[in-house]
């Protein structure tokens, strides 16, 4: 009996030490636990790590506030997040090349440019200064302009006076004038509610985030200025990634791209038919003077400040990886 029992109480410690050893991951995120992103870190990339790492995500930015969650990796309180480049710009400016207006061409082109060497300096500094590494890429969809007014929108003209709720960073802020807007910083927690009472009379996300967000219930028409092919980059704690083992990490980055891809399919899937679906909702849905908005947005992007601090000829290295 008491042999039974020593052995019982081993397993039971052996047990205990196992799962103490594994690697906690938190990842913290502004987006609801239906979004494609979360939908597909909770359904492949938590199962794919789970014999040697746990993955305990936040959503609805329950953990962190939005735009807080880089500087949390930095200073060792979290372990992981969903990040945009304008954010990444916040730290380092040439990151804003990758925010431009009409630079990526479609998800396929994001996932080339992700891979090219050009983007290896990128990544490197942000490992080297802030410790976070760029583990993949995802898809976030074509941004539109969604209003809660009935006019017409066909250039960017059309634009002026409409306060257009825009992710609070300087790079997103300033993507919202280059649209003719006058852009407002709302957190996307607060967005449905600012919305509703008028405190911002529109907001640009792609059209799933549309339904998700049930940003239908407070808006009139979505204009498909398709300004933005938008993009996250899913990171991790550069300090968690080194307690890996070599073998562990390539499991992991396995996940990560795994994981990434099956939520880009899902997206662009639901994009496809979310046209039809939001017109039943009630929205007016049309397409404006494409040609018109590009030229404008292009224009402002190439006279800023932003374009300053992108390295040289990196623009044409990009735009020769559209196939």
């Amino acid at each position: 009996m008491m042999g039974a029992a020593f052995a019982a109480a081993l397993t039971s410690v052996s047990a205990a030490s196992i799962a103490q050893d594994k690697l906690n991951l938190r990842l913290s995120s502004v987006n609801s636990a239906t979004d494609q992103r979360a939908v597909a870190l909770d359904t492949k990339f938590g199962p794919a790590i789970a014999d040697f790492a746990t993955f305990e995500p936040h959503w609805g930015g329950t953990l962190f506030k939005q735009g807080t969650e880089l500087e949390a990796i930095s200073r060792g309180n979290l372990e992981m997040s969903i990040s945009s480049a304008q954010e990444l710009a916040n730290f380092y400016p040439e990151f804003s090349v990758f925010s431009a207006g009409y630079l990526h061409r479609d998800a396929a082109h994001q996932v080339a440019v992700f891979n090219d060497p050009l983007m290896q300096p990128f990544k490197d500094k942000v490992e080297a200064e802030l410790g976070v590494k760029l583990l993949s890429i995802m898809y976030l969809g074509r941004r539109q302009v969604n209003l809660n007014s009935d006019k017409e929108i066909k250039t960017p003209a059309d634009m002026a006076g409409f306060k257009l709720r825009m992710p609070p960073s300087d790079a997103w802020q300033f993507l919202g004038k280059a649209l003719g807007a006058n852009p407002v910083p709302v957190p996307f927690a607060e967005l449905y509610t600012a919305l509703q009472t008028g405190a911002v009379d529109g907001q640009d996300n792609p059209l799933p985030t549309v339904m998700d967000a049930k940003f239908y219930e407070v808006t009139k028409q979505i204009v498909l200025t398709s300004h933005l092919v938008d993009l996250n980059y899913l990171t991790i704690s550069k300090k968690a990634w080194d307690s890996l083992s070599p073998e562990n990490q390539a499991k992991l980055q396995k996940a990560a791209d795994e994981a990434c891809e099956f939520g880009r399919q899902n997206q662009l899937a639901k994009e496809a038919e979310l046209v039809e679906g939001l017109k039943a909702k009630g929205l007016k849905i049309y397409e404006p003077d494409l040609a018109a908005f590009r030229d404008t947005v292009q224009k402002a992007y190439l006279g800023s400040d932003f374009s300053k601090a992108w390295p040289e000829g990196i623009v044409d290295k990009i735009n020769a990886l559209a196939k």
